[in-house]
């Protein structure tokens, strides 16, 4: 008999979309007796001789009859989520309406009243606490509470599913909180998730005593939360032998039970109708959607290209220096425009290094955004548009607040939209000798550019050649960045433009992607000539004559 009990008593978590009310568990308990033993091994044989015939199976079954208890050693009740079960103790407590003190106390009252003038009581052992009960609050403060992270999650359970009027109360114009008190940090660090409790009971008393508060057992416990997640502790009884249960006091008993989910399981019909009724849900909240959004896709003026760059600082490597942070900003070259709104510098937030192989890597992950608009009044042919150049300048900050200049470079935005990641190598002004590197490691500081957009060609710069000679500078490190680009005009969606000649800057700009495809074509179309007239030239000269003259 022992060796079919199960020992795995841990909790198993379960999760599921439909409501919670239509779980149904069922719980049998039994007392282990020598008399229910010897019955077992009965009906044990009596399922093994079952093929000798129907005189030795009676006479098995008389047996097994004849062994049995008392009746209330062996109960079976099926118990749905959250349904009240009354325990002798609470039928006497509750009978008197002088007991009872609260609401909940005068319900259990009139139920009981019910009860007893109805006479369908099922349950005479099995009991439950539900998530209103006493119980089920006092017994999360019975356990040792270790931190106070512990203390306050143990209220969280009493937040009810219902109860949705926290979320509301959070100050709009207080999103963030720059100085948090040690009091708030506690306060906020707690998970915000209401749970809903039940117990299953078994008053496990003696003959004729029932009713006693000593004598309550938990058989199981069950925790639902606002995101479907059951957790059930003990796990069911699918596939394992019954769990086992000895009481204390000075006739310790051994009690057997099992634990199953008894559910009612949907029907193929049921659930074809629950996907239909779900699909036209979600099509009719799409088409919600679509009428709060519109159908005309929002489009710049004619003649007018949009750029949008969505883009990302991924890291910074290969510098001297920790602490890192870069300061960025656009510039736009003529016939682009923004935004008045439109921010177009802006600085990263400092970053500390960590090892990677040979080199020091700060691993920014900073968005940023960009939005411009191209307008070409000149149309002549050839003129392609400058693009906008992305400047930066990397800088690093120790704890006695001194900043040095790491590095400078700057990054064309690609005349092609989609996913682009790029590496930017930069560089920085030395001077010569020793006295500017002692400077810049103990007091901080080193030489800048008074325009950064020297480290390209500056926007003023009016000449044909730009000299550098006698300017020294050193190679640092490298900055990445991911970029998404994308192009918006009306002429990219002209149906016609890409079969006639693109006489415009927008369709030149529109057809960058189409050019490329089409370049490799006729790439392969010249190649595949060359090789025709190779074999042609291969050939002996009279069968060409010949087909020729043919």
């Amino acid at each position: 008999m022992a060796e079919s009990w199960s020992s795995d008593a841990g909790e198993s978590v379960y999760r599921s979309r439909d409501s919670v009310k239509n779980l149904k568990i069922r719980v049998r308990i039994q007392r282990i007796t020598s008399t229910t033993v010897f019955s077992q091994k009965i009906q044990e044989q009596a399922a093994e001789q079952r093929e000798k015939g129907l005189i030795e199976l009676s006479t098995f079954n008389t047996q097994a009859s004849s062994a049995g208890g008392r009746p209330d050693d062996e109960e079976d009740v099926t118990v749905g989520w959250q349904e009240k079960l009354f325990s002798q103790f609470e039928l006497d407590l509750f009978r008197t309406e002088a007991a009872c003190q609260s609401p909940l106390d005068r319900q259990y009252h009139n139920e009981i009243l019910q009860l007893e003038k109805s006479g369908t009581r099922k349950n005479h052992r099995i009991f439950t606490y539900t998530d209103y009960d006493r119980y089920t609050n006092l017994e999360e403060h019975c356990h040792s509470v270790t931190t106070f992270l512990a203390e306050r999650m143990s209220n969280v359970r009493r937040r009810r599913q219902e109860r949705r009027i926290a979320e509301g109360s959070i100050p709009k114009s207080r999103l963030i909180t720059w100085d948090p008190s040690e009091e708030f940090v506690k306060n906020s660090h707690v998970i915000n998730t209401p749970v809903q409790t039940m117990h299953i009971m078994g008053d496990l008393g003696p003959y004729g005593k029932l009713g006693q508060r000593e004598n309550e057992y938990v058989l199981c416990t069950l925790r639902v939360d606002s995101n479907g997640v059951i957790t059930v502790k003990p796990d069911f009884n699918s596939c394992k032998g019954p769990y086992r249960l000895e009481t204390e006091g000075e006739k310790q008993e051994l009690w057997s039970y099992v634990v199953e989910n008894v559910s009612l399981s949907m029907s193929r019909e049921e659930q074809d109708r629950e996907q239909r009724v779900h699909k036209d849900l979600y099509i009719r909240h799409k088409e919600y959607l679509n009428s709060l959004v519109g159908q005309d896709f929002e489009m710049p003026p004619p003649g007018i290209l949009r750029l949008l760059v969505n883009g990302e600082i991924v890291s910074a490597q290969g510098y001297e220096y920790d602490n890192l942070y870069i300061h960025y900003f656009f510039e736009l070259p003529n016939n682009w425009s923004s935004q008045p709104f439109q921010q177009l510098s802006g600085v990263t937030q400092t970053c500390s290094t960590r090892s990677l192989g040979r080199e020091n890597v700060a691993y920014f992950s900073y968005p940023f955004s960009c939005e411009a608009y191209f307008r070409k009044e000149d149309e002549s042919e050839g003129s392609d548009p400058q693009w906008p150049v992305l400047y930066f300048k990397v800088l690093s900050l120790d704890s006695w607040q001194r900043y040095r200049t790491e590095g400078y470079g700057y990054l064309v935005i690609p005349a092609t939209p989609g996913c682009h990641t790029l590496t930017c190598a930069t560089w920085r002004p030395v001077q010569s000798g020793t006295v500017a590197e002692l400077r810049r490691f103990f007091i901080g500081g080193s030489p800048e550019l008074e325009d950064i957009s020297y480290t390209r060609v500056p926007g003023t710069f009016k000449g044909e050649r730009l000299s550098r000679f006698g300017f020294c500078s050193e190679s640092t490190g490298s900055v990445t960045f991911k970029l998404h680009c994308i192009q918006h005009s009306r002429a990219f969606i002209d149906a016609n433009a890409l079969r006639k000649r693109r006489r415009s800057v927008l369709d030149r700009l529109g057809g960058f992607s189409q050019q490329s495809s089409i370049y490799n074509v006729l790439d392969a179309f010249q190649k595949a000539r060359r090789r025709m007239q190779e074999a042609r030239e291969s050939l002996p000269q009279d069968l060409l004559n010949s087909t020729a003259s043919a």
